[in-house]
């Protein structure tokens, strides 16, 4: 397969916000002077992402040094997740700031903050695929056999139920959840029949246990893109610290340039990253295959996430469809794209 990085022009303007501050003398009981106006910088922030290809911003833009650069001196934390429903459990529990995560757990973590978290940017389109058996070469062939997904209610997950529930399929294949580098042991020991995986796990079973691909889901969104990762926000954090918030974009927009420019580098630099944080690398040829499945964008692909809402019910993970509105602060972002004469990132009804 070909290997390409496709990008959509974006860069990030500054964003900066002041307050005026107040005190109180202990021995003046009348109000002070306003003190001058305090830059919005946090003393910390901390990230959480993946160690998968589909988070290959993330993995640049830390093992690069892209987001220490635009931070400054604010400390940078970061923590690693399989999958996005437990990456929104600590983003709900306040252990972690900004999140690189799927689709689906960012609508989930918007639902159940009660509001209370952002979508701020696009990251990754595509990477994931239904890899199988050879031997299956139909969603018929499916029945009686069990398929594998990182977490239940993750984006993969989702993404399997609602294609099953569509060919009819939704009580004839057993849906497992492990860990991804579970699902490969278990392919190759012949306990999985197959998987609904991001990159680069779907590479891996083609490329390294004999699986060919069923369904790739870039054939099921129109053009061929969907969110699979995207930078979602605690809004308290936004609000306090919007300079950060604009320096981990700003970051992550820089690795993104920089991975364009720089495809063989990229590749080393995230394999190298994967081997620090998952303890192995990964073959050549499926740094090709990975990275050819996936387009690197800060377009969130806003358009697409009304559907997605929809999915997760037609999936059997929730029974309404999410109310998106103002699930999205594309503010910063949009002010650099119209500095620098380029076109808005479109909101979809997904901003207040």
């Amino acid at each position: 397969m070909t290997n390409r990085f496709r990008l959509l022009p974006t860069t990030l303007a500054a964003l900066a916000l002041a307050a005026g501050l107040s005190a109180c003398s202990r021995a003046d009981s009348n109000p002070a002077p306003a003190a001058p106006a305090q830059n919005t910088a946090a003393a910390e922030v901390r990230v959480g992402y993946f160690p998968n290809v589909t988070h290959a911003p993330a993995l640049i833009g830390v093992k690069k040094d892209f987001f220490k650069k635009e931070l400054g001196s604010t400390k940078l934390t970061t923590q690693t997740f399989n999958a996005g429903p437990d990456e929104v459990n600590a983003l709900l529990g306040n252990s972690l700031d900004v999140a690189f995560i799927g689709s689906g757990p960012a609508i989930n973590a918007f639902t159940k903050s009660k509001g209370t978290i952002q979508l701020v940017s696009g990251a990754v389109s595509g990477g994931a695929q239904l890899v199988v058996k050879p031997e299956i070469t139909s969603a018929d062939q499916l029945k009686g056999k069990t398929v594998a997904t990182p977490q239940l209610g993750n984006t993969q997950d989702v993404a399997v139920k609602k294609w099953l529930s569509e060919n009819k399929l939704t009580d004839q294949v057993k849906i497992t959840n492990l860990d991804n580098p579970k699902t490969l042991d278990a392919f190759k020991k012949g306990e999985v029949d197959g998987g609904w995986l991001p990159e680069p796990w779907a590479s891996r079973l083609v490329q390294d246990a004999g699986a060919k691909v069923l369904v790739d889901e870039k054939t099921l969104w129109p053009g061929g893109r969907f969110p699979s990762t995207v930078v979602i926000v605690r809004s308290e954090f936004l609000q306090q610290h919007p300079d950060t918030v604009r320096a981990i974009i700003k970051g992550e927009s820089a690795a993104i340039d920089w991975a364009t420019a720089n495809q063989a580098e990229a590749k080393t630099t995230v394999n190298d990253a994967l081997k620090e944080l998952a303890g192995s690398s990964l073959s050549a040829a499926v740094l090709d295959r990975a990275f050819g499945n996936i387009e690197l964008t800060l377009d969130p692909i806003s358009a697409e996430f009304g559907q997605l809402a929809k999915d997760s019910v037609t999936a059997g993970v929730v029974k309404t469809p999410a109310d998106l509105k103002g699930f999205a602060d594309f503010g910063p972002l949009n002010e650099v794209l119209k500095a620098a004469g380029k076109p808005a990132v479109e909101a979809a009804g997904l901003t207040k």
